[in-house]
């Protein structure tokens, strides 16, 4: 496409903003980043903020999806019968008297810097609507789709450092990482592969070959002209949401902080090595890195827990590369001085069953399972609640999702029974009814 530095709205009297777009006027630029345009993730608002009244700047969220079982790894029963502890056996961590899974050996000798919620509990079997709940903090509603915390986050503090405010490694997880009722502005920025594939690199972090810097400004100069010309005309959230985007867009690719951010290439090979080359290791070292560099939130997902089979041969498949780079990532943050105000939280849709069945496995339980949180205005080597003997439910201090997220928002200072506006000007709170985990806190 030839230069256009004369960009009017006269150029533009006879196309839609969406014709616009999609004829490729600005799609040479590689700024269209596909799933934006095709209505989805946007980057989130450029807000700045820095009155920060909270003890976690960032939050590093390790979802476990399909339900990891408590029993096999952060609350076993070596005194249940076999039939309710299992076939695994287990491992003294560094706090008297607290075991853990024995696939969970070096985690268990930084126990010391984490609480262990060994209560939480909910209602809901299915994996959707208990994903809904350790996303969100509320129950699912066939009549509003609500924010994921990392979406308030976003909304609540914008972004820093040129950075998006919410990433999610590799991708958004589910719909309930989302930005639900709020504006798409404040979904996720996804990374489109894995940290773990060699040659890595991060889809629109650069621009694209044949497009110099000269070429990319007068692009830019065009789209504002477009902007300036469709506002006028027409009122939506994705006009709104696109617009933020491509700001946080520019500013990410002209920002040589947040390109370095992205870049695992950047770490030591020992330290590399220390966490692990696999899609563990690679996922925490770069959620460690965005979160020193500024994101927010950094959500990653790993593994598959939905174990209604061979839960051992599923554990010890799974559980050690996790169990080597989270180990790694408490330590490497502390280390760094990073722990006391980053929270890492490690949770799961929900646990499972007491007792094992006929495959060998665990079928879903949302009465009872675990959390571990760590950092950020949490208190270090602390076990928080219990379950009853096999492991069944709460015999002790309970923890519904709205009580966990509670707890989460007090860390980053944001109110979390606050009125957000929902469509149709309904004022929605951010977390409704929890409670705040006092004996938890630092």
């Amino acid at each position: 496409m030839a230069r256009n530095n004369n960009c009017t709205p006269a150029h533009f009297e006879r196309l839609s903003r969406r014709g616009f777009l999609s004829v490729g006027v600005l799609a040479g630029a590689g700024l269209t980043l596909p799933e934006l345009l095709r209505g989805r993730p946007a980057l989130g608002d450029l807000k700045n903020y820095e009155n920060f009244d909270g003890t976690a700047k960032s939050v590093i969220h390790i979802f476990l999806p399909g339900g990891m079982a408590h029993q096999e790894s952060f609350d076993p029963k070596p005194y249940a019968p076999i039939e309710y502890r299992g076939e695994m056996g287990q491992v003294q961590t560094k706090l008297d008297g607290v075991l853990f899974g024995n696939t969970l050996a070096k985690t268990a000798q930084v126990a010391d810097k984490l609480t262990i919620v060994r209560s939480m509990t909910h209602g809901e079997a299915a994996h959707e609507r208990g994903t809904h709940n350790m996303f969100t903090g509320y129950k699912p509603s066939p009549a509003l789709v609500f924010p994921s915390i990392g979406s308030v986050v976003s909304h609540e503090y914008g972004s820093r450092n040129n950075l998006p405010p919410y990433v999610c490694i590799p991708n958004q997880p589910n719909t309930y990482a989302g930005s639900g009722y709020l504006s798409s502005a404040f979904a996720p920025f996804s990374l489109g592969s894995d940290p773990a594939a060699g040659g890595f690199k991060v889809r629109d972090l650069n621009l694209p070959a044949g497009i110099d810097d000269s070429r990319f400004a007068n692009r830019r100069s065009a789209l504002e002209a477009v902007n300036a010309y469709f506002q006028g005309r027409e009122k939506s959230d994705q006009i709104t949401a696109m617009d933020s985007f491509y700001e946080s867009a520019y500013n990410l690719i002209n920002s040589p902080q947040a390109r370095e951010a992205f870049d695992l290439e950047k770490e030591d090979a020992k330290l590399r090595d220390e966490y692990g080359r696999n899609q563990a290791g690679a996922r925490m070292l770069l959620a460690r890195r965005l979160v020193e560099a500024g994101v927010r939130l950094v959500n990653l997902t790993y593994g598959g827990w939905d174990m209604h089979g061979n839960i051992v041969g599923g554990f010890r498949g799974q559980m050690p590369p996790f169990d080597q780079a989270f180990s790694r990532l408490i330590t490497d943050l502390d280390e760094r001085g990073l722990l006391d105000e980053t929270l890492v939280m490690v949770s799961s849709e929900f646990g499972r069953t007491p007792k094992i069945n006929a495959s060998s496995g665990r079928d879903h339980w949302p009465k009872g399972f675990s959390v571990v949180l760590a950092g950020g205005g949490i208190k270090r080597g602390y076990v928080y609640g219990a379950s009853d003997a096999t492991a069944t439910e709460p015999e002790r201090d309970p923890v519904l999702p709205m009580d966990l997220f509670t707890t989460v928002y007090h860390c980053l200072g944001i109110v979390a029974d606050k009125e957000l506006m929902a469509p149709g000007d309904r004022p929605i709170e951010i977390v409704k009814g929890g409670k705040l985990m006092q004996d938890a806190l630092a």
